[in-house]
């Protein structure tokens, strides 16, 4: 299959995919405050130096039963075996981080396809919504269920983000079979915008 894009962001609904992409990139997805808002992949074009570009697709959030059709999730994960590394976004605000986490990779898993096998970013998202020790509480129990600890980004305020895109950057390069590009450890990252 001819990729769709270099990074696919996959989640439940309301991770904040599109609010992610808008962050990251120069895309205007729709972005609204109730679940399945986006019904089809967006594209956007993260551009970051000249040697970190990649093109990052928002797939639609998959739902517990999607590798068996529920929903529109076999064609949303028709569209992540298209990409080539995910970027596994979580939302920090529910419940139950570690139930979110299983949900998502148990449905790219059933799947098949080398879904399961694909270089997966993991990210606990919308952390400014969250104090000091529910941060680390959540962390803590995503890394429990993953065994990786995961990345603390917010799309909304920019904190994380360009850590994380730069990881994506590195991670698509490495796919290409490319060099990774210089670091530049002199921008910040608070805030930032694309």
């Amino acid at each position: 299959l001819k990729l769709i894009a270099d990074v696919g962001l996959v989640g439940l609904p309301n991770a904040d995919k599109s609010t992610f992409l808008a962050a990251s990139s120069a895309a205007t997805p729709k972005i609204a405050d109730y679940p399945f808002t986006t019904l089809t992949p967006n594209l956007g074009v993260v551009d970051l130096s000249e040697g970190e570009r990649f093109v990052m697709a928002d797939i639609p959030g998959l739902i517990e039963g999607a590798s068996e059709g529920a929903g529109l999730g076999v064609r949303f994960l028709g569209h992540v075996e298209r990409t080539a590394v995910l970027i596994h976004l979580v939302d920090s605000t529910q419940d139950d981080v570690a139930a979110a986490y299983r949900t998502i990779r148990g449905e790219l898993e059933a799947y098949g396809e080398g879904l399961g096998e694909k270089t997966e970013l993991l990210v606990l998202n919308k952390v400014d919504a969250l104090d000091p020790e529910t941060r680390k509480a959540k962390a803590k129990q995503l890394q429990k269920a993953a065994g990786v600890k995961p990345i603390l980004i917010s799309g909304v305020s920019g904190e994380g983000v360009r850590a994380l895109l730069r990881l994506a950057a590195a991670k698509v390069r490495l796919f290409r079979g490319e060099e990774a590009a210089a670091e530049d450890d002199d921008t910040p990252d608070e805030g930032w915008r694309p």
